[in-house]
C-alpha cells in the first residue's frame, strides 16, 4: 500500500460513499464551447476526426496483430471469456505505427493538452473489439477509480478517447455515460486481490473496481444517461473520472474502436493507493 494521504480513497471495507471531486475538470484557460461542453457534461463528441481509409487500416491491424505467430500468449492480446475472440489489444501503439498515425491524424493529443493544461504522454492505448454476436459487455466504471487505485494515479488530470473504426450504433454496443458524474468520486467496496488484472480484462461482470448497483442508480436518476453513437471516424473524449459503461453486442455487426488515454505530465504514476504492486506496464506506463 501507499503512505501519506489518499485523496480519493476507494476500495473500502465499510459502505462506499459518494464523495465530491476535489480537483477541476478543465485544467486549463481555454474556454472554448467545445471544452465547455466536456467540463459539464464530461464528455465531447467530434465526427470525421480519421478518414474511412485511416480506419479501414487499422481495422486490418486488428487481423494482423491477431493471427501474428510472434504474439501468440502475449498478454497484450485479451480474448473473450465465450471464445477465442479479440476482445482488446493493449500497448497498440507499440504494436502497430498504422494506429500511431491515426491517433495523431484524430487530433485527440491536441485535446487532452488543451484539456488537461499541460503536456501529455499515453498512459494507456489499446483496440476494443466488439464481434457480432459475442462481444461482451463492458461494466459500469470509472477509469479513474482503477487508475488510482491500481496505477497511482494522484488525480483524475487524465482524458480517454475513443475512435470509431466501426460504425457506433445504438444496437451494438456503444459507450455509456452519465453526464456530471465526473464532478464526484464514486468509492468502491472490496480489497484488491493479487493480479486482479487479469480477471478484471476478461470477465463482463468484475466483483472489484465496480460501482454498487445503488450508487448507478441513483445517478442515474440524477443524470440520465447518455448514449454516444457516430459513423466510422468518429471520435469520443472522456473525463477520466465520468461512470462509462457499454452493453455487450448481439448484433451480426462488429464494433471496433481505438482507445487511448493521455495523461499530464503533472500527473505521474505513484505507488498504488489500493493494490500491492503496479499494473503491467502495457497497462499503465510510467513513463
Amino acid at each position: 500500500m501507499r503512505e501519506g494521504v489518499d485523496r480519493y480513497p476507494s476500495r473500502v471495507a465499510d459502505l462506499p460513499e459518494v464523495l465530491d471531486r476535489l480537483d477541476p475538470v478543465l485544467w486549463g484557460t481555454d474556454r472554448h464551447p467545445e471544452l465547455a461542453h466536456f467540463e459539464e457534461n464530461g464528455y465531447l463528441q467530434r465526427m470525421r476526426a480519421i478518414s474511412d481509409e485511416t480506419a479501414a487500416a487499422c481495422r486490418a491491424e486488428i487481423e494482423r496483430i491477431r493471427s501474428d505467430p510472434a504474439l501468440v500468449g502475449d498478454e497484450r492480446i485479451v480474448r473473450e471469456e465465450s471464445n477465442a475472440d479479440v476482445r482488446s489489444i493493449f500497448d497498440v501503439v507499440a504494436l502497430s505505427a498504422v494506429v500511431r498515425e491515426a491517433i495523431a491524424e484524430s487530433g485527440a493529443a491536441d485535446l487532452a493538452r488543451r484539456i488537461l493544461g499541460s503536456e501529455v504522454y499515453i498512459h494507456q492505448s489499446r483496440l476494443n473489439h466488439k464481434p457480432g454476436f459475442v462481444g461482451g459487455a463492458f461494466y459500469w466504471h470509472s477509469d479513474f477509480e482503477t487508475w488510482h487505485a491500481e496505477d497511482g494515479m494522484p488525480a483524475p488530470r487524465a482524458v480517454s478517447a475513443s475512435i470509431a473504426l466501426t460504425p457506433n450504433e445504438s444496437h451494438n454496443g456503444p459507450l455509456m455515460i452519465l453526464p456530471g458524474t465526473q464532478w464526484v468520486f464514486v468509492q468502491c467496496r472490496g480489497e484488491t486481490p493479487p493480479d486482479h488484472h487479469r480477471e478484471s480484462l476478461v470477465t463482463t461482470t468484475p466483483r472489484i473496481g465496480v460501482p454498487s448497483e445503488t450508487a448507478v442508480t441513483e445517478l442515474a436518476a440524477v443524470h440520465g444517461i447518455d448514449v454516444l453513437t457516430g459513423p466510422v471516424g468518429s471520435m469520443t473524449v472522456f473525463d477520466s473520472n465520468v461512470l462509462h459503461a457499454s452493453g455487450g453486442n448481439i448484433t451480426p455487426m462488429p464494433r471496433s474502436n481505438i482507445f487511448v488515454v493521455f495523461n499530464s505530465v503533472s500527473n505521474r504514476l505513484q505507488h498504488p493507493y489500493a493494490a500491492s504492486t503496479p499494473r503491467p506496464l502495457h497497462l499503465a506506463a510510467r513513463g
